[in-house]
């Protein structure tokens, strides 16, 4: 089976074992609208129901979830960018963090200002060192 979505998997097997939506999802105990949100890749089953998928398709749990998203294509195209695009991602979920970390605790008043600014302090560090890579590859 090449790499496709996981929605496309599902459709593919289902259709080769000549089952409509609605006998694939009585058997698996869910609404035809789960089954079409699934193979339109809009939503994905309960991890506890993919072996009785999967025995419902012929198939095994792990051929199953093979498949081929996005973002797997982008990184095969450009082998070198996961990692800083991951970097990125957690010092921008470190920010914010901080950000709203400080903040819910300020509500509450369950920080001091001075442990409130060391938070905010990480958060804009963090920015900072984004914004220097954009920087770098600007000029590199």
């Amino acid at each position: 089976m090449t790499a496709q979505s996981f929605g496309a998997t599902i459709a593919a097997l289902r259709k080769q074992k000549g089952l409509t939506q609605l006998e694939l999802a009585r058997q698996m105990g869910v609404t035809d609208k789960a089954v079409s949100k699934w193979e339109r890749d809009l939503s994905f089953p309960d991890v506890a129901s993919l072996p009785k998928l999967a025995e419902l398709l012929d198939t095994s749990v792990d051929e199953l979830l093979k498949v081929k998203g996005a973002a797997q294509e982008e990184v095969q195209e450009a082998p070198g960018t996961k990692v800083p695009v991951l970097v990125e991602l957690v010092l921008k979920a470190v920010a914010l963090a901080m950000g709203v970390g400080v903040t819910a605790l300020t509500i509450m008043d369950e920080v001091e200002p001075r442990h409130a600014l060391c938070l905010l302090g990480i958060g804009l560090a963090c920015l900072a060192l984004v914004q220097l890579s954009h920087t770098d590859e600007a000029h590199g």
